[in-house]
């Protein structure tokens, strides 16, 4: 139930966002009329995931004849590499899809083909769908848990995801999708590892990989066939007695996944250069002003074209009543 839940969520609430990204622009533009057509899209994308899920459940039928132990296994190994790929496509391509989106939209009223927008709702809807189907199907092949808990955790989890791009887009709610996807990244990239990791015990069983003993037995603490001990072990790959190749198995996808993932950040962006600001004329005086040599005392200016006098007070410096300028004239007129 809890694998079901999180793949559900995840999936249907890309749709929901995709969608709510068409709605909100449409009305952006002035172009609710054409609500009707991206609804109608939205309901075909479904009924289509809806019959590939049935063309799948009738289609695995004739192939488990073929053997089912094999037939399972390579659907598990393929839902994770499925699983894989998903989680890194949208790291790569999640912030751009907005802007594809839109684009797509001015293209289709431009050239006045409006019914482009029919087409979006459908393939995303769609799209989402039927990645939903393959990995729903690769975890009913390691399932433990009954056919109806696992429909109701993909029930609770389309509902939810409803519920969310409703708050969001019309509820005008706030929720964070950095970390709601980064969240529900690694919860999948848990599961992929569990669906690894199971699938190496079915080559163990098939006789293709040796058979090793149990690492540990946890059943007295958390038995992997009970109830909760069920849910962990469909939503992280919990096991209670497992083999040395699942523990590695486990851990060696999750160091390749997380490597391929969060190994390579982006570089840091270069700080753009600020521009050179340019002096108003006030800014302009006051720096040749503050050029001009001024006195030690951090006066006036000197002013060098007007020859310096210096005072003394009566009294002082043996009582020179004049100042040295005058004495100097006087000397050069009695010469």
């Amino acid at each position: 139930m809890g694998a079901t839940f999180v793949v559900t969520l995840r999936e249907a609430f890309e749709a929901a966002l995709l969608l709510g990204i068409v709605y909100s622009y449409l009305d952006k533009t002035g172009t609710r009329s054409q609500y009707r057509r991206v609804t109608v899209g939205a309901a075909l994308g479904v009924v289509a995931s809806v019959g590939l899920g049935m063309a799948v459940s009738v289609l695995s039928g004739p192939l488990l004849d073929l053997g089912p132990d094999l037939v399972t296994t390579a659907v598990m190994f393929f839902a994770v590499g499925l699983l894989t790929w998903h989680a890194w496509w949208m790291r790569e391509h999640a912030r751009a899809m907005k802007g594809q989106v839109q684009h797509q939209i001015d293209t289709a009223r431009t050239t006045q083909r409006l019914w482009i927008v029919t087409l979006i709702a459908f393939t995303g809807v769609f799209r989402e769908g039927a990645e939903t189907v393959l990995f729903l199907w690769g975890l009913m092949a390691q399932a433990s848990s009954t056919g109806w808990s696992s429909a109701a955790g993909g029930v609770v989890g389309v509902a939810t995801a409803v519920i969310f791009g409703w708050a969001i887009f019309r509820g005008g709610k706030r929720v964070s999708l950095p970390k709601f996807f980064a969240t529900t990244t690694v919860l999948l990239m848990l599961l992929a590892a569990g669906l690894f990791s199971a699938g190496i015990a079915r080559l163990q069983g098939l006789g293709v990989l040796p058979f090793g003993a149990a690492l540990w037995d946890s059943s007295f603490i958390l038995s992997d066939r009970g109830l909760l001990g069920g849910f962990m072990a469909g939503l992280v790959g919990y096991r209670a007695q497992p083999s040395a190749l699942e523990v590695g198995g486990y851990l060696g996808y999750l160091l390749v996944a997380g490597g391929l993932l969060y190994g390579r950040s982006s570089p840091p962006s270069a700080p753009s250069p600020r521009p050179r600001r340019r002096a108003s004329d006030a800014e302009t005086v006051g720096t040749r002003l503050d050029c001009v040599p001024r006195d030690r005392a951090g006066g006036a200016p000197l002013n060098r074209s007007v020859p310096q006098t210096t005072s003394f007070p009566f009294g002082s410096q043996g009582g020179a009543h004049q100042t040295r300028e005058s004495d100097e004239r006087r000397r050069g007129l009695g010469g």
